[in-house]
């Protein structure tokens, strides 16, 4: 198993670059909130900064992992993903909107991964009801402690792919 860890301020409109470490305590990637240009930020103001959600993982030399973006149309919510490594794209849709927590579903057409959720616990990603990562936010006064755990099994090993969604649907959400 892979554990990463780091530290997100607790203002969800931080678009400060977030260091991620690896078990060796060294920074493997890095993950930030972008914006495409200030007016999208000074409207998402006005909307608790819920509305423009967009989150970056890049690696050590500030390349282009994975990106997880909100998107909004016709009153339906949904994310999209981008593997810049591979070029997969991903769509990230809720599962159940009548229940209080819905599940996600994560396909990139071919592959269905389940994201489970939970507020107060681990939000467990999952391939045929057998987990392949964990993901936990922990309130810190000041900041969230975040933990990445991605099994040996897992079809996706890289870190940017569960972080940069964990960022846009888990911490900031919908």
């Amino acid at each position: 198993m892979k554990i990463y860890t780091y530290k997100q301020p607790a203002a969800i409109e931080s678009t400060e670059s977030v260091a991620i470490l690896n078990e060796a305590g060294k920074v493997s990637s890095t993950v930030q909130r972008v914006y495409s240009n200030k007016l999208k930020k000074a409207f998402d103001r006005t909307m608790d900064y819920r509305y423009f959600v967009r989150f970056d993982a890049s690696d050590i030399a500030g390349q282009p992992l994975f990106t997880c973006k909100k998107v909004s149309r016709r009153g339906r919510v949904h994310f999209q993903g981008k593997d810049f490594v591979t070029g997969k794209e991903y769509m990230i849709a809720y599962d159940g909107w009548q229940i209080m927590l819905p599940d996600l579903i994560i396909t990139d057409g071919t592959q269905k991964i389940k994201l489970n959720k939970e507020m107060e616990d681990w939000s467990v990603f999952s391939v045929e009801d057998q987990p392949i990562a964990r993901w936990q936010a922990i309130f810190c006064e000041t900041h969230f402690e975040i933990t990445l755990q991605i099994e040996d099994n897992s079809p996706i090993q890289h870190e940017a792919f569960f972080i940069a969604i964990g960022q846009a649907v888990l911490f900031v959400g919908a």
